[in-house]
């Protein structure tokens, strides 16, 4: 054996072990939950990172290239040479753009421990051959079949050599020799060229039907003579009765050595749609900004005084959902995620009271106080981090049950991924470029290939979230237009071109090293890799949240955008008034209860009517208060009909007067008393006259006053004392809240304080591990904690404070687990000792009765 194969590491432990700290720091980084918790040496941190939940996350992780590779390794010799792999994947045409993007490919599997080995012997991880490949039950995305050796493991000796001697090779003494031979031949570029070119023409149909996959057909008992040609000579191969297959060695050779029909080593670019100009696209996303801080504004004003009840299972109604949708003259599905919004940011929430309802929180009235920008900066930065997705609200979870909006089972960990993706690749593009839904989507999919499809056959779930992105972030005024806005830009903290012809944050157009540095983010280090944790995309692990300072640049940027709130209105003899822009909060209040909104857009358009204007008078206005406030805040005269309104509501306002009885009507006017008893309509509130100027009702004091101003009188409420009760509502407010904490995918990504003491930890628990020991025993051979009587303990840990050598010792704590260390003993004394323990690289005090025995290392 070479010096140079003794040398090869054998395992992936051991391959492990030639790293340097870097790099096991990056496989951490990649594989995040292979340090949850810290491994005890490099032997558990290979066994972990080879379990099958460990490689299925990550292989869900790589891109189309990546898994292309693994999947042709898959199918690949173990071990496999790098040149047999370009084989795989280039075929024997050659493919420049494969042969450009294979050597980065590899450094990154070698570096997530997907595949180990020097380019001469690559191994992939057992775990991931097994799941990747092919199987009659598990078919590989290649199409490609088993080979002629496992295919005829069933076969009988007699029915192979006939095959052997059909094809024109020469018998053989043993069935292995005559499988080898076999695959010799099909491997032949030459040879098989001959052998096909004897094939009938529907022999050859079949072979080109079966050659991409699936490589399994269906046979008679008795075949026609083109299939029992191809079977003859092995071309098909029976693996149950009627059922053949096409061994992979015969399509790969139809295919020209390729293992899949169109490798894709180059990410598909984001192309643009259509160009806009920045300050369109600004413009565009400030006016949606502030139509999306109006919408939340409303529908909390909706609730204020106490929202819906929360259902049993917990969230919102569908019959609550429509009617927050007509209150928001939008759909039910749009209405669903505004009010995921307004959760999200922390803005609603449950009370938490006996009949449980939806209210805003305390940290509304503190949003409301805020500058516009501000706000929206707060509903932009909780939408980016959030895992909740309106966009399942309608849907059934795993259970065939609906999901409802607010209610359990609509967090999804990757939704904060994908829409900072998107945005991500909008932001690649030059300022003001819209790129085309399909280009994004197309794009995602390379990206992350192997999540599956949801049940049912429907969408992947990760172009879903992509969708909504787009949609939402329209919504909210992060794009215009379809392109991403220069506070959209910040909000991700990047910064915008200077000018829109630059192309500022264009791909790399070759798609090579360079544009898959820019796709992650990273910078590509001197040999051309980028120094991304993934193989072309970060693989993020925890909610995206913005910092701080990149909400509060998107906010500055946005904040100019915004139009400037007005502090008048233009009244019109219809009874109606004219907001021409976004009105001064306490206009707009007083507004909004003196008048009825009837339209909005780009001016709001408010109805004076009997109701609204009682509903004012019931506020605590009077009419000269009202005729004051119009004169103030309008910029035409006050309209005769309107005052003429004013006037006539206040006049009948507070006339007759309720009360509690359970409750009671009076009036000084008799005759009003008469009408009311006399009126038909009147009879549901058994109304009885108890003196010529009180009426009496069973009923309460709230629905006799909905009563009767049903029936076009207009009472006021009055207390215990006769005063008249101003009925102004009072806020209802949950307790205090926090917004829902975002659930993340898996392990949070560690730090790098973290990843320096974990790989630290790792070295030196391995160095206990595999320090040679002087074998004094059978107790002290055989991988298990040394096991020495007390006395041997404190003689060995004294001989070796006076000697100053370090010992491997095991070790139980008070939990009870038990652990091997290397330390250096400084001091015994008082049934402890005192040593440098070379596994924590500190030092640490042991009680002698928990160590379990002692041993000497070997000399060297």
């Amino acid at each position: 054996m070479s010096p140079e194969a003794s040398s090869a590491p054998r395992s992936l432990a051991e391959a492990l072990r030639t790293r340097d700290d870097a790099s096991l720091g990056a496989l951490l980084r990649d594989r995040p939950d292979l340090i949850a918790p810290v491994p005890t040496d490099l032997t558990q941190l290979a066994t972990r990172a080879g379990t099958r939940a460990s490689v299925l996350r990550a292989l869900e992780h790589l891109d189309r290239f990546a898994l292309q590779t693994a999947q042709a390794l898959a199918i690949a010799p173990d071990p496999a040479t790098y040149d047999t792999l370009h084989e795989l994947l280039a075929g024997d045409d050659g493919d420049p753009a494969v042969t450009a993007a294979l050597p980065a490919t590899v450094a990154a599997l070698r570096r997530q421990a997907l595949i180990w080995g020097d380019d001469d012997r690559l191994h992939l991880v057992r775990t991931a051959r097994e799941l990747l490949a092919p199987s009659p039950q598990h078919p590989s995305p290649t199409g490609l079949g088993p080979t002629v050796r496992e295919a005829t493991s069933g076969m009988s000796p007699g029915r192979v050599q006939q095959i052997v001697n059909t094809a024109g090779l020469p018998s053989t003494h043993d069935p292995v020799s005559a499988v080898a031979a076999l695959t010799g031949l099909f491997t032949d570029r030459k040879r098989m060229a001959a052998l096909l070119a004897g094939a009938p023409e529907a022999a050859r149909e079949v072979l080109t039907r079966l050659m991409w996959g699936p490589p399994y057909g269906q046979v008679t008992a008795d075949p026609a003579a083109h299939l029992r040609w191809l079977l003859d000579r092995g071309l098909l191969l029976p693996t149950a009765p009627g059922t053949v297959v096409l061994p992979r060695e015969v399509a790969l050779h139809l295919r020209g050595g390729r293992a899949h029909r169109v490798p894709e080593p180059v990410p598909p670019a984001v192309e643009p749609s259509v160009a806009h100009g920045r300050r369109i696209v600004d413009s565009t996303a400030a006016g949606q900004a502030y139509t999306a801080l109006a919408t939340i504004e409303e529908l909390l004003k909706h609730w204020d005084q106490g929202g819906p009840a929360v259902l049993r299972a917990g969230g919102l109604s569908v019959r609550d959902l429509k009617r927050a949708a007509v209150a928001l003259d939008a759909p039910e599905p749009l209405a669903a995620f505004w009010v995921e919004l307004a959760y999200a940011a922390g803005l609603l929430a449950s009370d938490g009271a006996a009949d449980e309802r939806y209210a805003p929180t305390p940290a509304y009235d503190t949003w409301m106080e805020r500058p516009v920008a501000e706000r929206w900066g707060r509903l932009a930065a909780a939408w980016l981090a959030a895992t909740r997705t309106a966009g399942l609200v309608g849907g059934r979870d795993a259970k065939d049950r609906a999901l409802s909006a607010l209610g359990p089972g609509l967090d999804r960990s990757a939704a904060p991924e994908v829409r900072h993706r998107v945005l991500t690749l909008l932001a690649e593009l030059p300022v003001g470029v819209a790129p085309a839904p399909d280009a994004v989507l197309n794009r995602l999919t390379w990206e992350r290939p192997l999540r599956a499809p949801q049940r049912g056959g429907t969408e992947d779930l990760r172009i879903r979230l992509a969708r909504w992105t787009l949609s939402e972030a329209e919504l909210l005024g992060v794009t215009g237009r379809g392109a991403l806005s220069s506070h959209g830009r910040a909000l991700l903290g990047m910064a915008a071109a200077e000018d829109a012809d630059t192309g500022h944050g264009t791909p790399h157009p070759g798609g090579g090293p360079a544009a898959h540095a820019l796709i992650d983010g990273h910078a590509p280090t001197a040999d051309g890799e980028s120094d991304a944790p993934a193989a072309d995309h970060p693989a993020h692990t925890g909610p995206l949240t913005p910092t701080g300072q990149a909400t509060a640049t998107a906010v500055g940027l946005l904040a100019p955008l915004l139009p400037e709130p007005l502090d008048h209105v233009l009244l019109q003899a219809d009874l109606t008034a004219v907001a021409p822009g976004p009105l001064l909060r306490p206009l707009a209040e007083t507004l909004g209860v003196l008048a009825d909104v009837e339209s909005k857009g780009g001016a709001t358009v408010y109805r004076f009517t009997p109701a609204s204007v009682r509903r004012a008078l019931d506020a605590g206005q009077t009419a000269a208060d009202l005729h004051a406030f119009l004169a103030q805040h309008s910029r035409t005269p006050v309209p005769q009909p309107l005052a003429y309104l004013i006037d006539d509501v206040a006049r009948r306002h507070g006339h007759l007067r309720v009360g509690v009885a359970s409750a009671y009507v009076r009036c000084d006017d008799d005759a009003v008393l008469n009408e009311i008893i006399a009126d038909k309509r009147a009879a549901a509130l058994r109304l009885r006259r108890l003196a010529p100027t009180v009426l009496a009702a069973p009923c309460d004091p709230v629905t006799l006053l909905e009563g009767l101003r049903a029936l076009g009188y207009a009472p006021a409420a009055e207390s215990s004392q006769g005063d008249v009760l101003i009925t102004r509502a009072d806020a209802h407010r949950t307790p205090p809240r926090t917004a829902p904490e975002p659930v993340p995918e898996g392990p949070p990504s560690p730090d790098g304080v973290l990843l320096t003491a974990a790989v630290r930890a790792i070295r030196a628990g391995d160095l206990a591990a595999t320090t040679p020991r002087k074998t004094t025993g059978p107790e002290a051979t055989g991988g298990e904690l040394p096991r020495t009587s007390p006395a041997d303990t404190l003689a060995t840990m004294q001989a070796a404070v006076m000697t100053g050598e370090a010992v491997w010792i095991g070790y139980v704590n008070a939990d009870g687990a038990a652990s091997q260390r290397v330390v250096a003993p400084i001091r015994v004394e008082g049934g402890f000792v005192t040593a440098y323990d070379h596994t924590a690289d500190e030092v640490r005090t042991y009680p002698l009765h928990r160590i379990t025995g002692v041993a000497e290392l070997a000399d060297d």
